[in-house]
């Protein structure tokens, strides 16, 4: 058998290995995170736990002219973790975030896109096991998602 010499390592044939890994494993299919619905994240993050309104801040314009680019910003003081939701979206979980013993403050800030009016729901899972929730609604002229 003849050698050709060493194999150039790139990013591309990196990238493509493991993405052919992930595949002879299977996990996309586990990772679907299109296939979720926006009150299954809800119940899988509230994890048992009614939501309790208030004890969250969302500050969110009314009106979206660009749903490609929507500021919201969300805190809660001693939350856990935060989770931004539009039901109304292809994907429903905008993000969520999880804070250490050593966060300095629990407060989550991004822009998102949204396909069309709706309400837009934040929730923070607290110390003491409870889930505060509070919506607010956004009218959005141009949708961003494409739906």
């Amino acid at each position: 058998m003849e050698e050709d010499g060493p194999v150039e390592v790139t990013r591309r044939g990196t990238l493509m290995s493991g993405a052919s890994l992930l595949l002879a494993l299977g996990l996309p299919g586990a990772l679907r995170a299109q296939d979720v619905t926006a009150e299954q994240a809800v119940a899988a993050f509230a994890g048992g736990a009614p939501l309790v309104p208030g004890g969250v801040s969302l500050r969110l314009d009314p009106v979206a002219e660009d749903g490609f680019k929507v500021p919201v910003v969300v805190a809660a003081e001693g939350a856990e973790a935060l989770m931004i939701v539009a039901p109304r979206n292809p994907v429903p979980v905008i993000a969520l975030a999880r804070f250490g013993p050593l966060a300095v403050a629990p407060m989550l800030s991004t822009r998102m896109r949204l396909a069309r009016t709706q309400e837009v729901m934040a929730l923070a899972r607290m110390a003491d096991g409870t889930v505060r929730q509070v919506a607010q609604r956004v009218e959005v002229i141009v949708g961003g998602c494409g739906a």
